[in-house]
């Protein structure tokens, strides 16, 4: 789920830049946390299918789902280490499963045993990065569309000189 969120959360900020780029910057955040971005990558597309194949909440719950049931036994046992990415990770699998109600992140992260309040506002701090980034982005277009123009503008002015002056 952990592998899921940081998938999801890096792919989608990083959206603007080149594909390599992107890689070579989610490659050095995981291996500077000793960790391999391989497994990241493997353990998030895992995760995907298994909720894209899930065919009801159920699936994703504890008492059928062996991950979410090892997740919730360590929840329990105080074993598990909360982060925001954890929190997109479920919302993730849970969008990808179909599963968009409130209700659905809800029931999953009750029996997991996870502070509901704590994944609500990640969530939202999530949304509004994502909302940002998109408006930034659109910001970004018109101003080199509108920058496009003024070029073309010139161009055609310098042209006009030149033909008037020959």
């Amino acid at each position: 789920v952990q592998a899921l969120g940081v998938c999801s959360v890096f792919d989608q900020i990083l959206l603007g830049l080149p594909e390599a780029e992107q890689e070579q910057v989610f490659t050095a955040y995981i291996q500077a946390l000793n960790e391999s971005p391989e497994q990241y990558r493997k353990d998030a597309a895992a995760l995907e299918e298994q909720a894209k194949a899930a065919g009801s909440l159920d699936d994703l719950l504890p008492a059928s789902n062996a991950m979410m049931a090892q997740i919730a036994e360590s929840v329990s046992k105080g074993q598990f280490l909360y982060t925001k990415f954890f929190a997109v990770g479920i919302f993730r699998m849970l969008e990808l499963a179909g599963l968009k109600e409130p209700s659905h992140l809800q029931s999953v992260v009750k029996a997991i045993g996870v502070p509901l309040e704590r994944v609500n506002a990640d969530l939202v701090t999530y949304k509004g990065i994502l909302s940002k980034l998109k408006m930034a982005k659109t910001i970004m277009e018109e101003f080199l569309e509108r920058e496009k123009k003024k070029q073309a503008e010139r161009q055609a002015e310098k042209s006009a000189k030149t033909e008037a002056a020959a």
